[in-house]
């Protein structure tokens, strides 16, 4: 502090209005808001007819709310210049360098909002109320500079090779569309260079949303995209085999180890109710043990183990004890840091639980099989295609599920999409490069 050169204090600077093309002429500060009064510092414009300078035909004002500083809502006072010539012709200044066309909001203004949303996490509510100007005004503001910066950004899309789809349960109520589609860059994660991107939040989940969207991207951006991460969704797979044939589809370890507890789960369901009639009670051996059941093997204690050597000797429990193998088989394959030896150990599973020979009793490893057989390849590609996998699209989802929270002030998905997507992550470097 001590080494600072210090200049004549400036209102004009301290509160920039020189980036704006302003400068200050007066001030009336109360303790809950200030006006600045301002003029614009560049010449005269010439008649737009004739192109001769005319009178001065004196001012009129327009009010701008601009950045807030403490407590206090500020207010911009334009003092407009007005001229007139002798072709009949009247003009005014142009403000274009203060505020975009028709807004209540200045350039400054509308920057502080957008990073009071995004890094602060404040509610529109909130901006509004410290900038003095309507929910409304904020709002439409703040989405309009977003598009600006980000969803018209031409290079947005740029050096994207790796994608990421996955449905999102966006609207909680009867009416309406009930999920929409996200679009992920998981490029950065596969080259580890930063966190995933959010792309793009696309009304509905089907396969038409995202075959649309495919087709509304280049040719040339197409043909660099070499794997999309996704669910057991068919409907992703078929827009993503017919838009981009040559991308190879991997299907996301979660889902996959997710449909190998619920066949583990199905099946001590049923054994519970053939064995004692009824669903599990905490003191029966099978519903105490669920959750040891789905604890992975490197996980167990001691006393886990002898659990599951007391739940398995009983005879009764045979067709548990081979669905609880079969999903261990799976968690192994997936843990397996030698991702060669992992593919194998995949491929040997998929081959036992769809062999013929496979005893008629075990009901819900066959289910199983059934479903690992028809997705195979895209399971398997999961293996020579290290850091492509779905998870921090699910990630991503769950940031998604607390903006809904955040945005159910959004009177439609237009505007919920719109904030999802300004609180990815290449939107925040833009207001801090």
């Amino acid at each position: 502090m001590n080494n600072l050169t210090f200049s004549s204090p400036n209102l004009s600077s301290f509160c920039q209005l020189n980036k704006l093309g302003l400068v200050a002429t007066g001030q009336h500060i109360t303790e809950s808001h200030a006006v600045l009064e301002c003029r614009f510092t560049k010449l005269p414009e010439p008649c737009p007819k004739c192109l001769t300078y005319g009178v001065s035909r004196g001012t009129v004002d327009r009010c701008l709310a601009h950045v807030p500083y403490g407590q206090r809502t500020t207010t911009l006072l334009l003092r407009i210049r007005r001229f007139s010539c002798a072709c009949g012709c009247f003009w005014h200044e142009d403000t274009s360098s203060a505020a975009p066309p028709r807004s209540k909001l200045s350039y400054g203004a509308i920057r502080w909002a957008l990073a009071a949303i995004v890094i602060d996490h404040l509610s529109v509510s909130r901006v509004a109320a410290h900038l003095g100007v309507a929910w409304h005004t904020a709002n439409n503001a703040i989405i309009n500079e977003g598009q600006r910066l980000l969803f018209n950004d031409p290079a947005r899309f740029d050096g994207v090779t790796v994608l990421g789809v996955d449905e999102h349960v966006w609207r909680h109520t009867r009416y309406g569309d009930k999920y929409v589609t996200a679009i992920i860059d998981l490029t950065p994660v596969r080259n580890k260079t930063g966190p995933a991107r959010l792309l793009d939040v696309l009304e509905g989940r089907s396969k038409q949303a995202f075959k649309q969207w495919l087709q509304n991207r280049p040719q040339p951006w197409r043909d660099k995209i070499e794997s999309i991460a996704m669910d057991g969704f068919s409907g992703f797979k078929s827009a993503a085999e017919e838009v981009i044939p040559k991308a190879q589809t991997v299907l996301d370890p979660f889902h996959v180890i997710r449909w190998a507890s619920s066949m583990l789960d199905d099946c001590r369901r049923r054994a519970q109710q053939e064995i004692l009639g009824r669903r599990g009670h905490k003191s029966d051996p099978l519903y105490k043990n669920r959750r040891v059941l789905l604890t992975r093997i490197s996980y167990l204690t001691e006393t886990n183990k002898k659990q599951l050597t007391r739940l398995f000797s009983d005879e009764r429990h045979l067709e548990v004890d081979c669905s609880w193998s079969m999903y261990q088989r799976v968690v192994t394959a997936y843990n397996e840091p030698d991702r060669r030896r992992g593919k194998k150990l995949m491929q040997a599973l998929i081959k036992i639980i769809t062999a013929p020979d496979l005893p008629i009793e075990l009901i819900e490893v066959k289910r199983l099989g059934k479903t690992l057989k028809k997705h195979a390849q895209s399971i398997l590609a999961y293996f020579d295609r290290p850091g492509t996998s779905n998870g921090p699209t699910e990630a991503i989802n769950g940031r998604l599920e607390h903006l809904r929270g955040i945005a159910l002030g959004f009177r439609n998905l237009t505007n919920y999409i719109a904030r999802c997507l300004l609180e990815s992550g290449g939107f925040k470097k833009q207001l801090h490069p």
